[in-house]
């Protein structure tokens, strides 16, 4: 869904009590420490919103061989998932603008961040929201499949 869908889903939500919760990220190779990860980002509130990284914005911040998978593809493949409630795609480098524009009620992301990198923290916890750091599924990267998958391990 674009940014504007999106603010119309969270306030729908709002008027009917809900909290509303945002992550973001890749998600590219979608693996069990993502389905995990968003299980418990969804635990915390009544919908959870996903933000996905475009593929410019993959390339920006990854290097130009990723992402495997492209933008559409693994936002269809988020929003099928049962803990997620809406998927939207951000072409920036930070997810600085769409976090501005949703304002969610809970901020998670994972706890290999620090909690004073986590962007969009001081803009949630301005109007009374809270970040949570989520520990990580260990033994699960895309990093490390994209790795075996050309035999660099």
């Amino acid at each position: 869904m674009t940014t504007t869908d999106a603010v119309h889903l969270i306030a729908r939500l709002r008027a009917d009590g809900k909290t509303v919760v945002f992550t973001n990220g890749v998600f590219d190779l979608l693996h069990p420490g993502h389905l995990r990860y968003l299980q418990h980002a969804r635990s915390l509130g009544d919908a959870l919103i996903v933000g996905i990284n475009s593929d410019r914005s993959v390339r920006a911040n990854k290097g130009r061989n990723r992402p495997i998978t492209p933008e559409a593809e693994r936002a269809e493949l988020l929003a099928a998932l049962s803990s997620v409630d809406a998927v939207v795609v951000f072409d920036e480098d930070t997810p600085h603008a769409i976090i501005a524009a949703l304002q969610p009620d809970v901020l998670v992301k994972g706890a290999d961040w620090a909690e004073d990198a986590i962007v969009g923290r001081a803009s949630v916890e301005a109007r009374g929201g809270k970040v949570v750091r989520v520990p990580l599924a260990p033994g699960y990267s895309t990093t490390a499949i994209v790795k075996k998958i050309r035999g660099q391990t």
